[in-house]
This record gives structure tokens, sequence and C-alpha cells, in this order.
């Protein structure tokens, strides 16, 4: 009945391995303060996208997905000139280190990208020894630091959210799930910190092997924990592509009803939509990115390229998006790190998002659940920082 869980790197079919969360590189960004090159606005500034076009399986595919969201994005700005010059980092780190110190040399004066974590940190070394900025498409919080950004949907960003929403609903005794993986290790530290932040409590932490016999043996320890805890949540890291189809499964076999115990996901739960069609996720919460702007751009880019957009292709649009709204205020200090952390933020065709100070993105994100098999809205996303939710 159930296969053997493994990692995967197929970009086109698993957001996890593309987002990249699975190890780190030896080195780290260089702290710089408040720098960044001057630009000359009256000019097309000089962006580099680095993706992973010969890399592994399924790279080529998110590659051309994110340099056609950055295209899109380009013809969309108001009055900035961008000049997209597009490197091939073959998805490896000595490769990104090669094409980096090229794209510097070149005249760029911001970097978007690389997709794959381990590369961010290479790539924040090369770009600072010339005051470069790198946006990186990780969600790797760990990552973020110097010049180095994570545009990604962090665990941490989600992790706040969900807890928020759930104890102003009265939902504050929490039990995590997650996996001897560093991703799963990342997510259960998130939620920890999410909990304490929001008035919430972790009473249970069950950890379980990356394997069919770990979480068959998992769904019996979180029902203990649910009941020796008193617990009215159990938040699970893991993803569609793992253990949360065997979850959503066994945990009600086991005895924890999900219409007694709130199921919460650190994960999007619509992605693949089978998922969808999973009893054990029915009234679940998971976060995702504003629907209806999300919507727009998945019709944009359909109609302009023939094709649905890769799920991470919105990255790209958003840097772009950023990059030209600070390049529009024509400021010569527009790309340095205090002009990409400022408070307002910026609209992507994700929602809004901004940099804060330590890097990271901060992401407008919507609260859903399962009904009947569809996505159901019940927190919207908010349009601008401040309030609930942020």
């Amino acid at each position: 009945m159930f296969a053997f869980l493994r990692a995967t790197r197929k970009a086109g079919a698993h957001l996890a391995a593309a987002l990249a969360v699975v190890g780190l590189a030896a080195c780290e960004p260089i702290a710089m303060g408040n720098t960044g090159p001057a630009i000359d606005t009256s000019k097309p500034v000089a962006v580099a996208l680095l993706v992973p076009r010969s890399g592994g399986s399924g790279d080529a595919i998110v590659s051309s997905a994110l340099e056609n969201a950055a295209r899109l994005a380009i013809s969309d700005l108001n009055g900035a000139k961008i000049d997209l010059r597009v490197y091939d980092t073959a998805g490896n780190e000595a490769t990104t280190a090669e094409v980096t110190t090229q794209a510097v040399n070149d005249g760029a004066k911001i970097i978007l990208g690389p997709l794959y974590g381990s590369n961010a940190n290479v790539a924040g070394v090369a770009a600072a020894r010339a005051g470069v900025n790198v946006l990186a498409f990780t969600n790797n919080s760990s990552l973020a630091g110097g010049n180095v950004f994570v545009l990604g949907q962090t665990f941490e960003d989600t992790a706040n959210r969900l807890t928020s929403y759930a104890a102003r609903q009265g939902k504050r005794r929490i039990v995590t799930v997650s996996a001897q993986t560093t991703a799963g290790e990342l997510g259960r530290q998130a939620i920890t910190s999410a909990a304490a932040a929001n008035g919430a409590s972790v009473v249970g932490n069950v950890v379980y092997s990356y394997s069919q016999q770990g979480v068959i043996q998992a769904a019996t320890e979180v029902k203990d924990a649910v009941r020796s805890g008193n617990a009215d949540t159990v938040f699970l890291a893991s993803n569609t592509d793992a253990a949360l189809p065997f979850f959503a499964q066994l945990l009600p076999e086991n005895g924890v009803d999900p219409a007694v115990t709130q199921y919460v996901g650190l994960t999007r739960w619509d992605v693949p939509a089978q998922t969808l069609d999973l009893p054990g996720i029915q009234g679940g919460w998971f976060a995702l990115p504003d629907p209806g702007l999300n919507a727009q751009f998945n019709a944009r880019y359909s109609a302009a390229y023939g094709t649905p957009p890769h799920p991470l292709a919105g990255l790209a649009y958003d840097g772009i998006a950023a990059i030209g709204a600070l390049v529009q205020q024509g400021n010569r200090d527009a790309l340095t790190a205090s002009a990409l952390t400022q408070g307002a933020g910026f609209q992507g065709v994700n929602g809004i998002f901004r940099f804060r100070p330590n890097g990271v993105a901060q992401r407008g994100l919507a609260v859903a659940t399962v009904r009947e098999r569809q996505v159901v809205v019940i927190d919207p996303a908010p349009r601008a920082f401040g309030g609930a939710g942020l």
C-alpha cells in the first residue's frame, strides 16, 4: 500500500527540492552593511538572472519559466528600464561561482537567483566582492544575510501566519510532526518559534524516520502525544510528495479525528491538485499566496507563453517587480540593502512582500482550508503590511 519515501530533485514535479532546503555550502556570504553599486537610472539597469538551464532533470523547464516570468515583469514596469542578462549555473556550485563573477564583470548591478540554496551561498560570496546584492529563489532562511536576500516563501513566514490564525481561533496546544531530515528540522523549529511568538504552546513533538515504517510508527506516536498533551492542533511539516498523504490516512485511522483535532500543514496542500481528494485533509488549514493575484498571473503567463507557469515562476516576477519599483524612484542607491529592506514592501504576483533586515522575505499569505475537495480561503491575504497575520 505504501511506497518507500525518498527525496527527489525533479524541479518540474516537486517544489521542495527546487526550493533547496537540503544543505548549506561551507562558505558564507560576506557581511556588507548598507552597500550596493550605484546605478544610473537614466539608462537600463543590468540585472543578472541565474538559472540552472543545463542542470538535472526538470531544470530546463523551471529555468525557462523563471526567465519568461522575469521578462513578463519587465514588460509591466512603468518607467524603469531593465537589461536582463541570463546565465546558466548548471545547478552546481562551481559553475554558479564562475557565472556570478562573469555577471558582475559584465556590469550586473544586482543578481536574481540562483535557484538552489547551496548555489545561493556561493553566488553571495562571489557577488559580495563587488558589493552586489543577490535575490535568491531559495526558501531557506538560514542562507539570508550579508548581501543574500531570500525570495522564497519560508517555513518561518508560513508557520507564523498559521499559528497566528490558529491562536485567534482558540487553537493553542500544538503537536508538531516532522521528518528526521534537514527540511523537517527547519520546519519543526519554525513552528516552535511561531507558537511562542503567538501565544501558543508546543505540547508534543513527533519526529519520524524518513521511511514507510517510520511514518506508520509516527501515526501512533502522534495519537499518544495528542492525548497526553491535551492538544487541539496537529501541525504537519511534511509535504505532498512525501509523508503527507500517508498521514492523511493513518492519523484518522489511529483515532486522531480531524473534526476534533485541527490539522495544519506547513506546505501547500493544493499542489498537486489530487492531494485535495485525500479524506484526511478535509477541513485542514494551510497557507498560500494571494489566490486572486496568483490566478491573474497564471492567466497572463499562459496567454503570453501558451502554457501555465511553473509554481516557482512568480518568484522571478516578484524579484523584477521589486527591482523595478526601486529603480523607478530614480535614486543612485536604489539597489542598496537599505533600499531593498524598505518597510512598505512591494507588490508581486504572489501578493505583498518585503525583505526584513535579516534578508528574509516576509509575505502576505492567505489561510485556506479544504472543503469537499476544494480550496476555500478562510482568512484572506493582507494587501498591506500591519494588522492580523503580519
